[in-house]
């Protein structure tokens, strides 16, 4: 993928769209309202646009088995749609849940200090500290720059060191939860976190679908705030 540009879309909480023209990778996609339709103080904020499912991903990243990251209905419709085999790339628990689905899609399991390359990509496993105990974070090495999906998480040492050890000179981008609540990180501490990653951009997600909370509390110097499903090229 060198000398590719990246496009990267939010999908709203944790989702987000990679691509360029060698590679489509979504991550942790969220488009029903199954989470509210449990626990009704969770509806869906922001309508998902279904258009996204039509975007053929290559490959799918899970970070973890929670309703919002792992959502049986939008694996269900991105399989449905698939012309092709689909890779999946998640921790145990997740990968346990989508190995299920069958058919000739590729599953890999990915735990820390996992790696696996496709299409030119790079992708690297790191702890997450969360209540699903198998979580991670992914970094993305396209050749060109660094993508760091925290996924859920909350600030921890060990994290942190594992990031470093992998992009010692700091991640290009870095996607990390603001909201605060179960397991995550809130604005101030993804904010300190970004900094001891020495990432040059950081961007918050997983806010907005369940609360109002508001992204300009995510105090970094060079902060990018996407728009739910507009995509911006880098």
């Amino acid at each position: 993928m060198k000398g590719k540009n990246m496009k990267i879309t939010w999908l709203t909480q944790a989702g987000l769209l990679f691509e360029n023209e060698n590679i489509k990778i979504m991550v942790d996609p969220y488009f029903s309202n199954s989470v509210g339709e449990r626990s009704p103080e969770k509806n869906r904020r922001i309508p998902a646009d279904m258009s996204f499912l039509d975007k053929a991903p290559d490959v799918i990243l899970i970070t973890h088995e929670h309703l919002d990251h792992l959502d049986p209905e939008t694996v269900e419709a991105l399989i449905s749609r698939a012309k092709k085999p689909i890779t999946f790339m998640a921790p145990e628990n997740a990968f346990l849940k989508l190995k299920k689905y069958g058919g000739e899609h590729n599953y890999v399991m990915l735990n820390p200090h996992s790696v696996w390359s496709e299409r030119g990509v790079t992708f690297y496993a790191v702890h997450a500290e969360h209540s699903d105990r198998t979580a991670v974070g992914f970094i993305l090495d396209d050749g060109e720059r660094t993508y760091y999906v925290s996924g859920d998480t909350l600030y921890n040492y060990d994290v942190i060191d594992e990031v470093l050890e992998l992009v010692e000179d700091g991640v290009d981008y870095a996607f990390l939860p603001i909201n605060g609540k179960g397991n995550n990180m809130n604005a101030k501490d993804a904010a300190d976190f970004a900094y001891e990653i020495d990432a040059k951009c950081a961007v918050p997600v997983h806010y907005g679908l369940f609360d109002d909370l508001d992204p300009e509390a995510f105090d970094f110097d060079d902060t990018m705030i996407l728009e739910p499903f507009k995509t911006v090229e880098i």
